[in-house]
């Protein structure tokens, strides 16, 4: 449960994801005009996966204007710590993905803490299937398609992952393990896998003299905002923790993983839980690209002018050609919208 001097916490979460959704509204607005790549990029916006009429349960289609037939797939789901952000603050993501030639299916998901586990992998998983359903009408491979996730998405992400390859007993996970579903690969970047132990990050006194106060808050705050009240029974809760359930062996009947890709700034209070996932699929024999970038802090990556971002995005990049198309040398020909880094981020 959160401390009295986290009490303030949620009306702050909920007054920076207004500001960041009104300044998306705006920013994205001129962006696309003013980088080339992005113009080139159509939108479909607001796109129902399940009937509720919720703006949580909408999603974006990005695609580019000049592709002609189908494209391999990505499922996006954006970070805000499980209570604020939205596809929308998320466009970036979607914009830079579908400029390299892939259609990009950015969703909505109900937010804690009044939308708590497992709501918001709950839509993640019906927007997934939705896409597995409908994509093709929209000119998605769905034979190619890839999870990618960031901050509180990448655990959605794993969590997604791991249902899709692994029997639960979980009825909501059923039929996304059932459907036999080929994720291709999966990439959760720089995420909080595991909410049943936050006090991890600064048990040590070393590292809790070194970690701001507010930092710990905002910690405590997202593990609060999945689980709510519940946060003190969470190993009754293992799917919310998808980190730990890769940490145990393969149960039976489970499949495959899909190959991962990750990443992590050495400044990030999460580097912890990305080299556990890392080590976690190593002792699976499941391919895990692992990037760290020292003195990186948490979604460096969006800064897109910055070295480290680029070189991010262009290892995802290679990762991705690799997967999706057979290996980086094929991808600008099997898909002939392929933008450079160069292009990518000269604007």
């Amino acid at each position: 449960m959160a401390r009295p001097r986290d009490s303030l916490m949620p009306l702050v979460r909920n007054g920076v994801d207004k500001a960041a959704n009104r300044l998306s509204h705006v920013g994205y607005g001129v962006l696309p005009w003013v980088v080339q790549s992005w113009r080139r990029v159509h939108v479909e916006h607001n796109v129902p996966y399940r009937n509720t009429g919720r703006r949580s349960h909408l999603l974006d289609i990005y695609r580019s204007r000049e592709a002609v037939g189908s494209l391999p797939t990505i499922v996006y789901i954006h970070g805000g710590a499980f209570s604020m952000m939205s596809k929308d603050t998320h466009r970036i993501m979607a914009y830079v993905l579908a400029a390299q030639g892939y259609q990009v299916f950015n969703i909505n998901y109900r937010l804690g803490p009044v939308h708590s586990y497992p709501k918001p992998l709950k839509d993640a998983i019906a927007a997934f299937e939705w896409v597995l359903d409908n994509g093709a009408k929209y000119g998605a491979d769905t034979t190619r398609l890839a999870i990618i996730g960031e901050s509180a998405g990448a655990n959605l992400t794993a969590a997604l992952a791991y249902c899709a390859t692994h029997p639960r007993p979980e009825p909501f996970t059923r039929s996304i393990f059932e459907r036999d579903a080929k994720i291709v690969c999966v990439a959760p970047l720089y995420g909080l896998l595991d909410v049943h132990d936050v006090r991890r990050f600064w048990r040590d006194p070393e590292k809790s003299r070194r970690m701001a106060s507010w930092i710990k808050g905002e910690i405590r705050g997202t593990a609060y905002s999945y689980l709510g009240r519940r946060l003190n029974r969470a190993l009754q809760f293992p799917l919310a923790s998808p980190l730990r359930l890769f940490e145990r062996p393969a149960v039976r009947g489970s499949r495959p993983l899909p190959p991962f890709f990750t990443t992590v700034g050495t400044a990030d209070p999460l580097l912890g839980d990305t080299i556990r996932l890392n080590d976690a699929l190593a002792r699976r024999n499941t391919e895990c690209e692992m990037h760290v970038f020292r003195g990186e802090i948490h979604a460096f990556n969006v800064m897109l002018w910055r070295a480290a971002a680029r070189e991010q995005w262009g290892a995802l990049f290679d990762f991705l050609d690799k997967h999706m198309h057979g290996t980086a040398a094929q991808a600008p020909e099997q898909a002939p919208h392929y933008v450079s880094l160069a292009e990518t981020f000269a604007e």
